[in-house]
């Protein structure tokens, strides 16, 4: 049989990430590399009351087919938690919220327009992005995020002008950093004077360590914004279980984008983590999930002072999330170095995968919150073992 590929899927690879997994399945390496939500974070006992609980009193419905919108409990519980006045109408439960990204990117990209991201950005999002066929601009970005000037300068007009910006404003993904208040304010007046959507993604935003981050950029905006937000790290990936708050102008074409796709998100699901959710119990489950990930960055941050002192290497220090960007010397690349690390049974992921545009191949994303205390200091060792190996090959 002959099968004549869509020329889309030229765009189409395999996630680095994915793929950097499979080396830590090697007996006894230790993974830096995968976002992964600690397993110890799982409410386990939780949802096996909750699953009894939903199929003893509403066992029918819940295995039956159910509303694309969502599950309506769940959506009212979603806007109700949220920092802006959000009517439930405009919240669409998605399976898990890497759906979402697919949705904009099929309602809001024709092949060949232009979408911008931050310098880097979310992997998951450039391949959501690539089977639409845009072309996908990286906005200089700093500490704090895109760079206002160089946003105002790329936003386009015209038939050129970018479809949206999107952003993670709360403990990044790869880099953790945090937009500050004031360049929150400063990007959303922007992107309102200059009719630039915003898409806002924002997963780990209840993952703070020491204080909540500024309000999001949608609250500020919402007649401008496309919000994202996600079960998965709160509660447990699994669940595939994410929503997206969008204007009403836009919400129908989202919705139809939805029906096509899986006509709606499991409802057993989401009755389930209504029952989970009864009582506060996100009020009293998510500040141990923060404690969890503060000692562990705590632990990886201590792990980086001792391991890498004298070898040039710099690091950030995230009030949140969870994920450390980390760069090395000059001359030094980070793909070469993974080699060397997986030898020493220690993996991360190198930087580039996360550059829409031009590299910087001395970054690498390390996560702190799925291995040990203990996995971390014999992974930072090792870690610090390869970049010497590495700096010896190279004056060679």
């Amino acid at each position: 049989m002959s099968w004549t590929l869509a020329t889309r899927t030229e765009k189409m690879n395999p996630s680095v990430i994915r793929e950097i997994l499979k080396l830590t399945e090697k007996p006894g390496i230790v993974s830096l590399a995968g976002g992964l939500p600690s397993p110890r974070t799982f409410p386990v006992d939780d949802f096996a009351r909750a699953c009894a609980a939903v199929l003893q009193h509403d066992g029918a419905a819940s295995l039956q087919y159910a509303a694309s919108e969502g599950y309506g409990p769940l959506r009212e519980a979603v806007a109700a938690q949220l920092p802006w006045d959000v009517d439930p109408a405009q919240v669409l439960i998605t399976t898990g919220s890497q759906q979402g990204l697919d949705l904009v990117a099929k309602v809001l990209i024709d092949p060949g327009s232009r979408v911008l991201v931050e310098t880097p950005t979310y992997l998951g999002a450039l391949q959501a992005f690539a089977p639409m066929e845009p072309v996908v601009q990286s906005v200089p970005s700093d500490d704090e995020g895109v760079q206002i000037d160089a946003l105002a300068r790329l936003a386009g007009s015209g038939t050129d002008k970018a479809r949206f910006l999107y952003v993670l404003p709360n403990f990044q993904n790869p880099t953790g950093r945090t937009m500050s208040e004031a360049r929150r304010a400063a990007l959303v007046e922007t992107a309102a004077e200059l009719g630039l959507p915003l898409l806002e993604d924002n997963p780990y935003g209840e993952l703070w360590f020491d204080a909540p981050p500024p309000a999001p950029l949608t609250a500020r905006n919402p007649a401008g914004c496309i919000y994202l937000g996600s079960f998965s790290k709160v509660l447990a990936p699994g669940l595939r279980l994410g929503y997206l708050v969008a204007p009403p102008e836009i919400f129908p074409k989202l919705l139809q984008a939805k029906q096509a796709a899986d006509l709606h998100t499991p409802g057993f699901n989401q009755r389930m983590v209504v029952e989970v959710m009864q009582g506060g119990f996100l009020h009293r489950h998510v500040p141990t999930i923060r404690t969890l990930y503060r000692q562990q960055r705590d632990a990886m941050l201590a792990a980086l002072e001792r391991e890498m002192d004298g070898l040039d290497v710099q690091w950030n220090r995230p009030v949140g999330g969870m994920f450390l960007w980390l760069r090395l010397p000059e001359g030094m690349d980070a793909s070469a170095l993974l080699a060397l690390a997986v030898e020493r049974n220690v993996a991360f992921v190198p930087g580039a995968a996360f550059y829409a545009g031009q590299a910087d191949p001395r970054t690498l994303r390390l996560s702190f919150v799925t291995a040990s205390s203990a996995q971390i200091d014999t992974g930072i060792a090792a870690l610090a073992d390869a970049v010497r190996a590495l700096q010896e090959r190279s004056t060679l």
